[in-house]
């Protein structure tokens, strides 16, 4: 599967503003500090198709971009940010649950996580969310490349066993600065939503 056009849409942040295209969606949520624009990026094959800010929580949107003009991409804003008031917070997590509770062509969602630690309590509450809802999930665990080789199997391990996956239940290391795990990730995400032959 190739990802051969992708093209920011709209930004967001009520039902009203959300773009009309009938497309399926595939929303990427993790908290702001984990690597969700540069991971967008890496998919799209474009640099600065997301913006990726230096600062940790900058993205308050929802932010829709187009994919092979077939499915849309959803980045939500970052949650678990500690230098932002409770206000604020809770505006943004009203933001994320508006869209997950509104999108009727919502299909699948990508929760990220850094693959160095152990999934935080934001992490596990989101996955929670997910399960009690029965939504589609797939893991994906950034920074691989910070990882030791022989770590990664504990770090699998230590994943799956915090948010309670099961064997069916899919998880994906990959690396942003090596590209390792890149066409899985691809493959993974969109599975079902764009044509095998894209």
């Amino acid at each position: 599967m190739k990802i051969k056009h992708a093209d920011f849409i709209t930004s967001a942040v009520r039902k009203n503003q959300y773009p009309e295209t009938g497309h399926p969606e595939v929303a990427f949520v993790g908290r702001s500090n984990v690597g969700k624009s540069t991971i967008i990026n890496a998919i799209t094959n474009r640099r600065k198709l997301a913006k990726v800010s230096n600062t940790p929580g900058r993205t308050r949107l929802v932010n829709f971009f187009l994919i092979n003009e077939a499915a849309m991409l959803v980045d939500l804003p970052g949650y678990g940010y500690a230098k932002i008031s409770k206000t604020e917070k809770a505006a943004w997590g009203k933001i994320i649950e508006d869209y997950i509770n509104s999108s009727p062509h919502l299909k699948r969602f990508v929760l990220l996580v850094d693959s160095r630690h152990k999934p935080t309590a934001d992490d596990i509450a989101m996955m929670e969310y997910f399960r009690y809802f029965e939504k589609d999930v797939v893991v994906i665990g950034t920074k691989l490349d910070k990882l030791k080789r022989n770590d990664i199997r504990k770090s699998e391990k230590l994943i799956r066993e915090t948010l309670e996956l099961t064997d069916k239940d899919q998880l994906i290391l990959y690396s942003s600065t090596s590209r390792e795990n890149l066409q899985a990730v691809i493959d993974l995400v969109f599975h079902d939503i764009l044509p095998e032959d894209e």
